[in-house]
């Protein structure tokens, strides 16, 4: 089919889209209990006679099968939303409290959507597949690993992912992208301190657990300034502390909880290792004794050329150089798409949804986070033309 007749039907489709993504926003849910918002997604589906089913226990697969063989291009949208109160004063806040869309899933919902609606109508024209992935949990879980552990990524085998996160960063209109390393790994951090109990007035019979901690802290804040290159990047947060029962007993125990994220393995094997020595041998030279322990999180995202080669073709083709940004360094926040791009070649690029003279900036995340929902119409042409691309 020619763009321009992919532009006038993504154009047709507009009020429907905000329809749908007003929907969305008005019923968040956290993830794996994204009930209704599954339950409203298969009736979507149902409507348009998409054969899916569901995975990973809210998420949901669906498939376009075209009328002759060849390859099979994946469509991701995340599903969950954030433990946030709403504070934008909008029509169709939500209804759910202590519940928002604060990070555009709701979008990137309604955008899949509308790839569907066009791409569906076109499927005898189709040489080849496009698998529709709905996924949980990308906040909290890691829900894409959770879907490909139960087989999204087969039957038919996916050759392609295409995913994208809108961003308020960038205007409505364009979009930013990345060759190579778009986002980190993360990894979550656990020191466990022990020392000695003792009365407040009789420090000497016990051994602080705090005053390691507090030790601990510091010396692991200097693994990034003096261990790991500058030109490098890596970042060490320990967000949490706990310990002490009475305020004049010495505690004998503390638990230090935190985030690493770094963007090569290399550096995060050897971050890893010098947390464990600079841990160990503080607690051990004040007398006492720890143990750390690392759970793996999100891998990076990484875009594969060829895949990328497309989205930059495209966009420059649809929406002119200007609106082509080009991301200079890696987010060191993480994504779960990660887990697609390690298993098919991907491209992810971030959708701008700002705009500035409308005073639509607030960050993600935030109880302020608004979309210029023009952006949704953008999403939809680029995924469907970067997908025909593909097959």
């Amino acid at each position: 089919m020619e763009v321009d007749k992919i532009m006038l039907l993504v154009n047709e489709i507009e009020p429907w889209l905000i329809e749908i993504r007003r929907e969305f926003h008005r019923h968040p849910e956290l993830g794996m209990e994204e009930f209704w918002t599954s339950q409203r997604i298969s009736q979507l589906l149902a409507g348009m006679e998409i054969p899916h089913h569901q995975v990973a226990s809210t998420g949901i697969v669906g498939l376009i099968r075209g009328a002759n063989p060849g390859k099979t291009v994946a469509l991701r949208a995340d599903m969950d939303a954030l433990p946030i109160e709403e504070d934008t004063g909008l029509s169709y806040s939500s209804l759910n409290h202590g519940k928002m869309h604060a990070c555009g899933h709701d979008a990137h919902l309604a955008i899949l959507l509308g790839a569907v609606k066009i791409l569906s109508a076109m499927k005898e024209q189709l040489a080849g597949n496009i698998k529709l992935f709905f996924q949980p949990a990308e906040e909290t879980d890691g829900g894409a690993q959770l879907m490909i552990a139960e087989g999204c990524m087969k039957d038919p085998q996916v050759d392609y992912v295409l995913g994208l996160h809108v961003s308020p960063y960038a205007e409505t209109g364009q979009i930013m992208i990345r060759y190579g390393t778009v986002s980190a790994a993360s990894d979550a951090v656990k020191i466990m301190i022990r020392g000695k109990s003792a009365h407040a007035a009789y420090p000497e019979e016990g051994n602080d657990a705090i005053v390691m901690a507090a030790q601990v802290i510091i010396g692991i804040q200097t693994i990034i300034s003096r261990n790991v290159s500058p030109l490098d990047a890596g970042v060490i947060t320990l967000g949490k502390i706990n310990g002490g029962i009475k305020e004049n007993i010495i505690a004998d125990k503390v638990v230090l909880s935190g985030t690493m994220r770094t963007l090569n393995p290399q550096t995060r094997n050897y971050m890893k290792t010098r947390i464990q020595e600079v841990a160990t041998g503080i607690c051990q030279g004040m007398g006492g004794d720890c143990t750390v322990e690392f759970q793996e999180g999100y891998p990076p995202v990484i875009n594969h050329d060829q895949v990328l080669k497309i989205i930059e073709t495209n966009a420059l083709k649809l929406l002119g150089k200007t609106n082509l940004l080009y991301k200079e360094q890696p987010s060191m926040g993480v994504e779960d798409f990660s887990f697609f791009s390690h298993h098919a070649p991907s491209g992810f690029y971030y959708l701008g949804c700002g705009n500035k003279a409308q005073d639509i900036a607030a960050p993600g995340h935030s109880p302020k986070f608004q979309i210029d929902e023009r952006c949704l119409k953008t999403g939809v042409l680029l995924q469907v033309v970067n997908t025909l691309a593909l097959l």
